[in-house]
């Protein structure tokens, strides 16, 4: 997913957006019923959403949910301009590279008062989602919808072609000297116009039929499915500590060994180079046959598995250096914003969102993971009935060996820093030793 670049506009619109929640849009009647608006991304999501705001009307009669799905990179640029202008949704998927920015901006409404009133149970939810949505003023801004880690989605006839068997694809291992049997794998896998594989002599790395690994982008500030899975079984952290870090890691060795061995794949030949990447989707790449694994996240679950013709595995990530997988630990949560006219319907629809009501019909769609603990398991389940074993996905969290998307204050100027920097790397246009610059630049947005 690409990233939103940041808005000098936000801090200047809240001033306005305080001044509009502060008269409330009318009485506390007026606030309470009515058309309330909620925007999400993902339009794999959207039926079973769609089926949440039917029941949620069926309950409470005097609300009505509008729904509107956009693209990421039109979600965000037309959520921001709606801050600007006062047009935002009075309900809003909220992402955790995110919210820092527009708590610190007043653009969320705090709904620690409702929760509380309401007997919100927070312990419900898997560990760790609901106490992400607690900014640094110590104020709920959210309540969590989901949860998801990364692993590794492949394909089986490309694999029993190569000789290669799933039990070794649940058992590899990596580190950034020699890339392990991850390595050893994705260059095994690899194939030329000719039929040469990656590791056989005569190897034309220039004329690539088939890529051992895709590639998704350069990863900008987070790397979520390009590269964190790995960094991060080095000991290495994005953060001096998470939430609310003040000090980036991107000069440290641990990093840019790691990243000097990404890079590398590409030049290798395993791996397509990063401007042939632009403008298309990598799990597309993947149904077209382009490459034979792909690390992706968990909510691409559905996507991956309903291509037609392609028998799809799942393995989980590789073991690094320190003797354990990584992932990155993501989740989604609906918030309200705090120009809402609608404030009271709008905390009532967030609870619903965040309700077993809710998240057992997703669970019951086998898209994503909701965050609730028991919501969760159904949705396993129901994945497992449709034949999908997620198991890559949820030992992340069983076995604990997730880490927090990195949540700092100003995330888009450090995405608007790195993301250039991490494509130059990525290319091979620039050393790993420019990612130092690059460090230097986004501390000093701390000091």
């Amino acid at each position: 997913m690409k990233k939103m670049k940041a808005t000098g506009a936000l801090a200047a619109a809240a001033a306005a957006v305080l001044a509009l929640s502060a008269c409330g849009g009318g009485s506390q009647a007026e606030a309470g019923k009515g058309e309330i608006s909620y925007w999400l991304w993902d339009a794999n999501q959207l039926p079973a959403y769609q089926q949440c705001a039917d029941d949620f009307t069926k309950a409470n009669p005097d609300i009505t949910v509008k729904i509107t799905q956009r693209g990421w990179d039109d979600y965000w640029s037309t959520l921001t301009n709606g801050f600007v202008g006062g047009t935002a949704p009075d309900v809003f998927t909220n992402h955790l590279g995110r919210y820092g920015e527009l708590a610190e901006n007043k653009q969320l409404l705090a709904i620690d008062d409702a929760v509380e009133k309401d007997k919100v149970d927070l312990s419900a939810y898997n560990e760790g989602l609901a106490d992400l949505w607690v900014g640094q003023d110590g104020k709920r801004y959210g309540l969590p919808k989901d949860w998801d880690t990364i692993g590794l989605f492949y394909n089986k006839a490309m694999l029993a072609s190569a000789g290669i068997s799933e039990d070794q694809m649940k058992d590899l291992t990596w580190n950034p000297e020699d890339g392990g049997s991850y390595e050893k794998v994705i260059a095994h896998l690899t194939v030329d116009k000719n039929g040469k594989r990656g590791d056989e002599p005569g190897f034309d790395k220039n004329n690539v039929q088939v890529y051992g690994l895709g590639l998704n982008g350069g990863g900008d500030s987070s790397g979520q499915t390009e590269w964190s899975y790995l960094t991060n079984t080095t000991g290495w952290q994005h953060t001096d500590k998470n939430p609310w870090g003040t000090h980036y890691n991107y000069d440290d060795p641990k990093f840019q060994d790691s990243m000097k061995w990404f890079a590398g794949l590409a030049d290798k030949g395993y791996m397509p180079k990063l401007e042939t990447t632009v403008g298309a989707s990598m799990a597309d790449t993947f149904a077209a046959g382009k490459s034979a694994i792909n690390a992706h996240g968990s909510w691409m679950i559905g996507q991956y598995t309903g291509y037609k013709g392609i028998d799809v595995g799942i393995a989980p990530t590789p073991v690094g250096p320190e003797g354990k997988r990584a992932s990155m630990f993501n989740g989604l949560a609906d918030s309200i914003w705090a120009g809402t006219k609608k404030k009271d319907a709008s905390i009532k629809w967030v609870e619903y969102l965040a309700s077993s009501a809710c998240q057992d019909v997703v669970a019951s769609k086998a898209v994503v993971f909701p965050a609730l603990k028991a919501s969760s398991d159904k949705a396993a389940a129901a994945f497992q009935a449709k034949g999908v074993d997620v198991t890559a996905f949820t030992e992340h969290v069983k076995n604990k060996t997730t880490f927090l998307y990195p949540i700092t204050d100003n995330t888009a100027k450090v995405k608007g820093i790195m993301e250039p920097a991490m494509d130059a790397v990525v290319s091979g246009k620039a050393p790993v030793s420019s990612l130092t610059a690059a460090n230097e630049q986004v501390n000093a947005l701390f000091k």
